[in-house]
């Protein structure tokens, strides 16, 4: 050494973890010959294989090796000095300063290894003065357990008694097995979670261990790959996954089954962090094929993460009993063909009160390309409870590809295929779906979704979708990219007030109101076009104080062009009226049973010919329950109506009608026919022709027949003349003959005193207007 080693404050110890690159690692800290240096590669010492440089040197020096090390290996570098004295001064001898300064950087060196090992040792608080730190003799501790008494002294304990408690006032001691026993964990039955070796056992056991203690189950982090399909019995406390269960077993098959089925209540228990994957996309035949299936739960707390690849994703059971008042949170719900399935069983089973939360219903462009998909469906098997009520689904996202544009496969979030009523889901993201938010094939009712996000191949709506076989027309769409705030209320599409006071006499035996049709339940013939069914009065109808009593054989209602709007609502105040709808399409000739009406709260009945109309199968004014549920109606009508007349008729023989409102919703402004060429709906009636009055001497009359089809005796008519004006010639007019074709006798006279007058060509106009009653 050309002078002594400088003993800087460096560790020494150093620790490296290898990159199968590097072959030089720099140790900082100084040694004095070579075999100071110990090298660990992974905990073992190693002897040889690599060079040391830089002995002596107070800066360190570099340990190399002619290969790198494997990526990943541990390497750690530490001095490790022999406590020997290799140095000895003689009496009376020359005190050479280098000799010392060496033996003393080898102390220092030395205890600076004491130092570094003290520092990785167990140690009391420097605060902590006294107790016994000694452990007990060989005998006294074999088969013992170290620990501290209840002074905070060293000592031992047997290994089936010994007691901890917690830190903290009152805490009871209890012993390290039953803490241990808290919660069961998959690892303590060999389960490794390395994603190759086959955990089914392991899983199977635990999940069975879980079950005859009640305990919690612990699924650690890792890949736990099962080839047996796993069931957790509801006696266990629950589940809580860290990890991934990959399944490799058979289709067909749940992968994992939470709770038990038949009549046992699955009730209170947590569910949390659930994720199960399958080896092999499933090809979505098998509906069997199942990734998670939860029974029977009731006030459960359920999340999960991650379900992917199966025919369904998710699916709840109601078997014996049902699945209520639980709150779930979803994850990635990815490439089922059914995300989540709400699923009663049994005639006994039921699906009511679950609220849902989030979750990424997704479907991969490649996956089962030519195959629908849905992400939450509502079902019941054959046979099974059918009504599914008050579900509510907060923030869900849909991206389920569609397959091109125009999709050519279903790609629809929900799917509704039982009775029931209330499904509510907010804040609903669209992207690659079909351009309908749901598709009802039953008798659902009041659904509602708010839809605060459509995407990707643009907007192509949102829309619900009501196959041929369903019964109601019960769902609603708020899409939050329009007028989200007028969307809560609909658009008034036409009024009635007060139906009484739009009743006119139309003729000796008929009644007709103002801006509506008059229908017949048997017409004559019958016709089969608007004009035909639409009569302008009928008799029959009793006109009372304040009211209008209908018979069964009657109906009222607004005629609409319903060729852009499908939808309506409609509102009566009175009492036994049914809901009522007739159909024409482009032609205005009438749709027969093929095209099916909707109504929102009740079923649909055809009365074929002669009526051909849709109406209800209750009174609006019925109660379900107690509750007057049915006084609004959604009205859907089929798409290939172009005119529609939407009303109401009489449901018994003491049926009264105050007043009728029809709405549509806030987007729409459908056109009200009445009038205008139409004959119903409409007081007045209007004629004119080309005259040339002839010259009138002072005092004389000119008279002049003009046809006004319709017109009868007691009507109000009046005559006007658009050709010369003249101040002195008087127009009036009078009903001449009555029956289907009318007669109007208009009347010239001049009156002046004196002098002759002769009008130039004009028109002649006349007029009737028919009595108020």
């Amino acid at each position: 050494m050309a002078e002594h080693i400088k003993i800087g404050d460096v560790a020494p110890r150093v620790q490296y973890v290898a990159d199968g690159v590097q072959t030089s690692f720099t140790y900082p800290f100084p040694i004095f010959v070579e075999t100071d240096l110990e090298l660990r590669m992974d905990g073992l010492v190693q002897g040889s294989g690599f060079a040391v440089t830089g002995v002596g040197e107070s800066a360190g020096g570099t340990v190399e090796f002619p290969e790198p090390p494997r990526a990943g290996a541990v390497l750690t570098l530490r001095r490790n000095l022999a406590v020997e004295r290799t140095t000895d001064f003689q009496e009376n001898g020359i005190l050479r300063a280098r000799t010392l300064n060496d033996e003393l950087d080898y102390q220092i060196a030395a205890l600076q290894e004491v130092k570094a090992q003290i520092g990785s040792a167990i140690q009391l608080d420097p605060s902590d003065i006294g107790g016994v730190t000694t452990l007990p003799l060989r005998p006294a501790r074999v088969n013992k357990v170290l620990g501290f008494d209840s002074l905070g002294d060293l000592t031992v304990f047997d290994r089936g008694e010994s007691t901890i408690s917690v830190p903290f006032p009152n805490g009871v001691p209890r012993t390290v097995e039953d803490k241990l026993a808290e919660r069961l964990s998959a690892r303590d039955f060999g389960a490794t979670g390395d994603g190759v070796t086959d955990d089914g056992p392991a899983l199977q056991a635990a999940m069975n261990a879980a079950a005859a203690s009640g305990k919690l189950l612990e699924v650690g982090e890792g890949v736990f790959r099962t080839t047996l399909p796993l069931l957790l019995p509801g006696a266990a406390a629950g589940l809580q996954m860290r990890g991934t269960i990959l399944y490799a077993g058979p289709g067909g098959q749940a992968a994992l089954t939470l709770g038990d089925g038949g009549t046992v209540n699955n009730q209170r228990k947590n569910y949390l962090g659930l994720s199960v994957y399958r080896s092999l996309q499933s090809d979505w035949i098998d509906e069997a094929d199942v990734g998670i299936r939860i029974r029977n739960i009731d006030s459960c707390q359920v999340e999960i993460r991650r379900a992917e690849r199966f025919t369904i994703g998710v699916q709840l059971l109601g078997d014996q009993r049902g699945c209520e008042d639980s709150d779930l949170r979803y994850g990635r719900i990815i490439d089922n063909r059914i995300g989540l399935d709400l699923r009663t069983a049994t005639a006994s089973a039921w699906m009511n009160a679950l609220r849902h939360a989030g979750g990424h219903f997704a479907c991969s462009s490649a996956t089962n390309p030519g195959m629908g998909r849905f992400g939450v469906r509502l079902s019941a098997a054959e046979g099974a409870y059918r009504l599914h009520n008050a579900h509510l689904f907060t923030g869900p996202a849909f991206e389920l590809q569609r397959q091109g544009t125009p999709g050519t496969v279903d790609a629809i979030p929900f799917l509704v295929e039982v009775d029931g009523r209330g499904l509510i889901a907010q804040g609903v993201r669209m992207e690659a779906c079909s351009p309908f938010v749901a598709r009802h094939t039953a008798g659902f009712s009041d659904a509602r979704y708010e839809v605060a996000y459509v995407g990707t191949y643009g907007f192509t709506g949102c829309a619900v979708d009501y196959a041929s076989t369903a019964t109601r027309a019960g769902g609603t769409v708020l899409p939050l990219h329009q007028a989200a705030a007028a969307l809560g209320t609909p658009r008034l599409a036409a009024e009635a007030a007060n139906i009484r006071s739009r009743a006119f006499r139309w003729d000796g035996s008929s009644t007709g109101f103002e801006g509506l049709a008059v229908l017949s339940g048997n017409p004559v013939g019958p016709p089969n076009t608007l004009a035909g069914f639409c009569f302008p009065g009928l008799s029959l109808i009793t006109l009372n104080a304040d009211t209008v009593t209908l018979p069964t054989s009657r109906a009222l209602g607004f005629v609409v062009d319903c060729t852009g709007c499908k939808e309506f609502f409609l509102a009566a105040e009175g009492s036994g009226l049914r809901p009522m709808a007739m159909q024409f399409d482009a032609t205005e000739t009438v749709l027969g049973g093929t095209a099916p009406v909707l109504w929102s709260n009740m079923n649909t009945a055809w009365q074929g010919p002669p009526s051909y109309w849709w109406e209800g199968n209750a009174d609006l004014d019925s109660l379900t329950g107690g509750v007057a549920l049915n006084r609004l109606q959604r009205v859907t009508l089929h798409a290939s109506a172009a005119y529609a007349v939407i009303g109401v008729r009489g449901g018994n023989a003491a049926s009264v009608l105050k007043s009728l409102r029809l709405y549509a919703p806030a987007t729409e402004a459908p056109q009200v026919l009445a009038g205008a060429g139409r004959l119903w709906g409409t007081r007045e009636l209007t004629a004119s022709l080309a005259y040339d009055p002839p010259s009138l001497a002072s005092g004389a009359v000119a008279i002049q027949a003009v046809t006004l089809p319709y017109v009868q005796g007691g009507d109000f008519v009046q005559a006007g003349f658009t050709g010369q004006a003249s101040a002195f010639v008087e127009w009036t007019a009078a009903v001449t003959t009555t029956g289907a074709t009318g007669t109007v006798t208009a009347r010239a006279t001049n009156r002046h005193p004196s002098t002759p007058i002769d009008l130039d060509p004009g028109t002649l106009f006349v007029r009737a207007v028919k009595p108020r009653l």
